[in-house]
């Protein structure tokens, strides 16, 4: 019987034997074309299949991911809590410029034991004034430091401006309060200024 003769079989209708070299390579680079014109998102998706989620690579950009949305997160927190305080403390330099106010008022009234009966009234007023200014300035959250006589050191709201040796009162005890210190909601806007006790 005799053999029969072997064809090729044609690939996408074009005989093998017909098909040219460049022109197969020309469809190899349309091709290789086609590949690399891929979008940013079909890259990142192509990418995720082929990276280890245990590499190194991985798991550090997922910890630097981590870090920066925590410190992004504690910048919030920060910035948030700063306007809180702004908006609470807003008035503290205005409050403390009032104190001298205050002071004088007060230095009035101490001196007024002196003064005799004719005063009388003027120092009554001076003593109205001076309850209605601090009330005042309460309603703006301004207080008095306590820092009464016999009462113990408090470096944390006193500040000791001298020494005196009573005695009657105890060791590291207010002999003497020189000046008033206030505090404005919860924070020191300024010190008591007080004589400290101490036993020779």
């Amino acid at each position: 019987m005799p053999k029969e003769k072997e064809t090729d079989i044609p690939i996408n209708g074009i005989d093998q034997d017909e098909v040219n070299p460049e022109v197969e390579n020309e469809v190899q680079a349309e091709e290789n074309a086609a590949e690399l014109s891929l979008s940013e998102e079909e890259l990142t998706a192509l990418c995720r299949e082929h990276v280890c989620p245990e590499c190194d690579v991985m798991q550090k950009a997922e910890a630097d991911k981590l870090r920066a949305l925590a410190d992004t997160e504690n910048i919030k927190k920060r910035l948030v809590r700063e306007a809180e305080d702004l908006k609470r403390y807003a008035g503290e330099s205005i409050l403390g410029d009032l104190l001298p106010v205050l002071d004088n008022l007060d230095l009035a009234l101490v001196h007024a034991d002196h003064a005799d009966e004719s005063c009388k009234n003027f120092i009554m007023g001076v003593d109205m004034t001076r309850k209605i200014f601090l009330d005042t300035l309460k309603k703006h959250g301004l207080e008095a430091v306590e820092a009464g006589r016999g009462e113990e050191f408090n470096p944390e709201f006193h500040e000791a401006v001298g020494m005196a040796t009573e005695d009657e009162l105890g060791d590291n005890t207010v002999a003497q309060i020189v000046q008033a210190g206030y505090v404005l909601k919860g924070r020191l806007l300024r010190p008591a200024k007080v004589m400290v006790n101490k036993k020779s």
